[in-house]
């Protein structure tokens, strides 16, 4: 067969760096990207979440950003979409980026990197007990290593006295006296261009609308809130495309302050003129610290997938949905009669660390009884 993939099945699309034009309400922004990878499957669905003791007319829909596509990397392709053409259009071989040791957004580098025929060099923070022993190939580790990323694991305690961006520097340095071309990506990969990832999804999310609901809106926008970047995007494209909706952050580690600064600067970066604290509403939901969950939140992501058949990861999406109901039942008024949007931002694989402290809600399995045969 002389015909290439192409010449046989011209309709085919490849990967390739596209000229990115931003949605006519957000063109004003300053810098616009230039180009993007189109690395995911969009548009994401959204349905009708039929949760449990929901206020009066209240109606809650999800968005299934877990449903981006690139091994099962949930928001972060949104992002990454932005930050690896600029990767590429600089000149990169490879890229840097840490987080901890179960990162979604870490794994998800490591696969859009390779996507590109780069390396990817991951700096992960684990507990001083571990950090020189192998790491393991449970949930996101195992993703990572099949894609050949290089790991590099510092322990929580060399993380808090380097801090992330003296050690991506390090690494940087080191790979650049190599005669290495480093792209560095940021914890989350929380930039002011990669918050065009959810400012474009807000113009995604406003197609579905008047293509599925003759002209119906959502009130309330709600998502978990890790590094921030996604909540900017968000709130930003709401506030600007005139889909009106009031955006509600759940912190899974820091305070709000934290957030609403770190946010500010996104802002800052792209000449928004706007506050964060204008835009979106920052609440605390990070319970007993980063990744750290007690029993009734891993009892409400079981009962809210047997209840509904969507599995919330247990870091991001659970404790903001688990919040989120709090909320609902401690307020009923605040929420009564209206129409929210989830975003479900992925996170499946990490979910697979847990599996100790979610057995006891998962007793649910037996040996047949084929006695009478």
């Amino acid at each position: 067969m002389g015909n290439s993939v192409q010449e046989t099945w011209p309709e085919f699309e490849f990967l390739s760096k596209k000229p990115y034009f931003p949605p006519s309400w957000a063109a004003h922004l300053n810098p616009v990207p230039s180009h993007i990878f189109s690395l995911g499957h969009f548009p994401t669905p959204i349905h009708k979440w039929n949760l449990p003791n929901l206020p009066r007319n209240t109606e809650v829909y999800v968005k299934r950003d877990d449903l981006s596509g690139m091994q099962l990397s949930g928001n972060k392709v949104r992002k990454l979409e932005f930050l690896v053409a600029e990767a590429v259009a600089e000149g990169a071989d490879c890229i840097i980026t840490i987080g901890g040791v179960q990162s979604n957004h870490c794994r998800a580098s490591a696969v859009a990197a390779k996507y590109l025929n780069l390396d990817c060099y991951l700096i992960l923070r684990t507990s001083k007990d571990l950090v020189d022993k192998d790491p393991g190939l449970t949930g996101n580790l195992l993703v990572e290593r099949l894609a050949g990323a290089r790991i590099d694991l510092v322990s929580e305690e060399d993380y808090a006295r380097v801090g992330r961006v003296e050690l991506t520097n390090i690494l940087r340095e080191k790979l650049l006296s190599e005669g290495r071309k480093p792209y560095v990506i940021p914890m989350g990969g929380s930039t002011s261009l990669a918050t065009w990832g959810y400012i474009e999804a807000v113009g995604e999310i406003q197609q579905q609308l008047h293509k599925g609901n003759g002209g119906a809106t959502f009130d309330d926008i709600v998502v978990a809130c890790g590094s921030g970047c996604t909540a900017a995007g968000l709130a930003l494209g709401s506030r600007l495309s005139g889909l009106g909706a009031e955006v509600h952050a759940y912190s899974v580690w820091g305070e709000p302050d934290y957030f609403y600064e770190y946010a500010q600067g996104l802002l800052d970066g792209l000449e928004a003129g706007v506050r964060s604290r204008d835009i979106v509403n920052i609440k605390d939901a990070k319970g007993l610290g980063y990744a750290i969950n007690t029993a009734k939140e891993l009892k409400f992501v079981k009962e809210i997938a047997e209840a509904t058949g969507i599995i919330l990861d247990p870091v991001y999406s659970g404790k903001a949905a688990y919040e989120m109901m709090r909320d609902m039942a401690d307020d009923p008024a605040k929420w009564e009669g209206r129409r929210v949007l989830f975003i479900h931002t992925g996170g499946l694989l990490s979910f697979f660390d847990k599996a100790d402290a979610v057995a006891p809600f998962v007793a649910n399995c037996r040996r047949m009884d084929i006695h009478e045969y």
